[in-house]
């Protein structure tokens, strides 16, 4: 299986068998259900959708809760299209099968954990490109120490490129970490331990991927 979705619990950390302390993640992944297969005959490419978290059914469009009928389970809240899964799993991409954590990673993998930036709001070029402001607080800089500076040429070309960075929204995006390595699984709880941080609040939703 490519991959699974989960829940972003919070952060903590373990100590290895040197006694390094280290920064991990503990996320809720699973058990996800098979929810469309799809083909090469009939969608043209081979991938399997999986379904996680629970829904109130009546916050569920009728589309959708037809759409999980056809899987014989509950209406979920979200649904992740994986691609390419490998030959051997082939017989669990069945439509209503159950996916747990522990049969799409062991201990020691690593994976690429996908999730939603937390935003952070308008801000400025210090807080969102690491400006180091203007000049210093002397000779009359009185209100220019997170300023961004100047921001285009003079009479030629007359204009600012675009792209130039500059204030505006920041955080709230889809942002792909990689290489994070799977330090511990507790398959009775849905859990995973993995190693550096993942992008997101607690409780957002993230997609493991190997």
């Amino acid at each position: 299986m490519p991959g699974i979705i989960g829940k972003k619990i919070g952060m903590t950390s373990v100590y290895n068998a040197d006694g390094k302390n280290l920064a991990c993640t503990l996320v809720e992944a699973g058990p996800c259900v098979v929810t469309q297969v799809r083909d090469i005959e009939t969608d043209g490419y081979k991938a399997v959708q999986l379904a996680y978290g629970e829904r109130k059914e009546k916050n569920t469009p009728k589309a959708l809760k037809g759409h999980f009928a056809k899987a014989k389970t509950s209406p979920k809240s979200k649904v992740v299209e994986f691609r390419d899964f490998r030959a051997e799993f082939e017989d669990k991409v069945v439509l209503g099968n159950t996916i747990k954590v522990d049969e799409v990673f062991q201990e020691q993998d690593f994976l690429d954990a996908i999730g939603t930036s937390k935003g952070k709001g308008f801000q400025g070029v210090v807080k969102r490109h690491g400006f180091s402001g203007v000049g210093q607080s002397t000779h009359g800089q009185h209100n220019r120490l997170r300023a961004p500076g100047s921001i285009g040429a003079c009479s030629f070309p007359s204009r600012v490129f675009k792209g130039l960075k500059m204030a505006g929204r920041t955080g709230g995006d889809k942002v792909k970490v990689l290489n994070l390595k799977v330090l511990k699984i507790y398959p009775e709880k849905n859990l995973i331990l993995v190693s550096g941080s993942i992008p997101g609040a607690k409780n957002s939703f993230v997609i493991l991927e190997k």
